[in-house]
């Protein structure tokens, strides 16, 4: 796999956790999952992508032939219940997780200094805070995009991220999701985002030296 081919894998990856995390899936995503158009690595990456590549093949072959209405409807009902409540058992914020922080305090303001740091702005489509997962992922392929460019820089913004952000609370965020909810689609998003994590983690120790 050239360099190119690499970068472009991992956006894939990102994406496909934002789209499943940052609010409910809409159809259109839906339906291409089932179609068979999002793509996953041959061979062995990591064990939890391989297990998140597992049980999201599971969750389209248990679904093939399904009325797409009523399984964009099962997803909306799943995702108000686990992540948006009233009272809902995961809160798929980094100040969350942190012990070191308040929730929505001087955690939040750390992560928005780290974008800053970058010269990076969230997007103002995201119905979340900027600790919210979809918007941390969405700077992590914004960094992607900048390292495939020949941006040196960009692998020292992601190590620097990694260590201070999305290694210290996506573990148990994803155990969270695993112990909640059944919705193998959900699942397999958490698993992915566990293994992605894992690869970029390994991935910028090599190129951040």
């Amino acid at each position: 796999m050239d360099d190119s081919a690499i970068y472009d894998a991992r956006t894939e990856l990102v994406d496909f956790v934002i789209e499943v995390f940052w609010d409910v899936p809409d159809r259109e995503f839906v339906e291409s999952l089932l179609a068979g158009e999002v793509v996953v690595p041959d061979g062995h990456v990591n064990d939890a992508l391989d297990e998140g590549f597992d049980v999201l093949q599971s969750y389209i072959e248990a679904n093939q032939g399904r009325p797409l209405d009523e399984l964009h409807e099962e997803l909306e009902v799943e995702y108000t219940r686990v992540f948006v409540g009233p009272r809902p058992p995961v809160l798929p914020h980094e100040s969350y997780y942190r012990d070191d922080t308040d929730y929505m305090g001087q955690g939040l303001a750390d992560v928005e200094a780290s974008y800053a740091a970058a010269g990076w702005t969230p997007p103002e489509n995201y119905p979340e805070e900027n600790d919210f997962v979809a918007v941390e992922l969405a700077f992590l392929r914004w960094i992607i995009g900048r390292q495939a460019t020949g941006a040196e820089e960009a692998f020292g913004y992601e190590r620097v991220f990694l260590d201070e952000h999305l290694t210290t609370w996506v573990g148990e965020f994803v155990d969270d999701v695993l112990d909640e909810t059944d919705d193998d689609l959900f699942r397999a998003a958490a698993l992915v985002l566990q293994g992605l994590v894992e690869f970029e983690d390994e991935l910028v120790a090599q190129m951040a030296r």
